[in-house]
């Protein structure tokens, strides 16, 4: 885990309000001279915890507004055969995330498309028509919340769980 003091924190919520923002306006809401902002800003890319911006795109605007979660199983359960699977449902245009997972399910993958009829066809005509699929189970999304911004565990969390320094 890459240290952050509380500037790197306070820099990393403004750019997460808005990664558009200009340096100068990160800088103000910081309280610290634009120099510094940017100095702290090209390290904190350099140690890779600032790793690009994503457009956030209105999934209902393009044509897309139904989204799922499909659960599915693998077998047989091979590295070989998991890796081959990922990479060929993470490259499908309806896939909007892919998550491997541990338990009952080898993976969530995380789909937008336009209608039911075109969420059933994924699930039959493209997940299930493949060899290494066991099994899936399909969860309609009635709304999905994501928190814009995601803060660093604190000093005192970090020390709770055994994880920050002793002094």
């Amino acid at each position: 885990m890459v240290e952050l003091d509380d500037l790197d924190t306070a820099i990393l919520r403004e750019m997460q309000v808005d990664a558009r923002r200009t340096n100068r306006d990160v800088a103000a809401a910081v309280g610290v001279p634009p120099t510094t902002a940017l100095d702290r800003t090209r390290a904190l890319r350099e140690r890779g915890v600032i790793r690009g911006a994503i457009l956030d795109v209105d999934l209902a605007a393009i044509g897309r507004p139904v989204q799922a979660l499909v659960a599915v199983r693998i077998r047989p359960p091979s590295r070989r055969v998991i890796e081959a699977f990922r990479t060929w449902v993470a490259a499908l245009p309806e896939t909007l995330g892919v998550f491997v997972t541990s338990g009952g399910d080898d993976f969530l993958v995380h789909v937008a498309v336009p209608d039911n009829d075109h969420l059933y066809a994924f699930v039959i005509d493209r997940l299930t028509e493949r060899p290494e699929v066991a099994d899936v189970r399909t969860s309609v999304v009635y709304e999905h919340l994501r928190n814009p911004v995601v803060a660093p565990p604190t000093r005192a969390s970090a020390r709770r769980t055994g994880r920050g320094r002793s002094r």
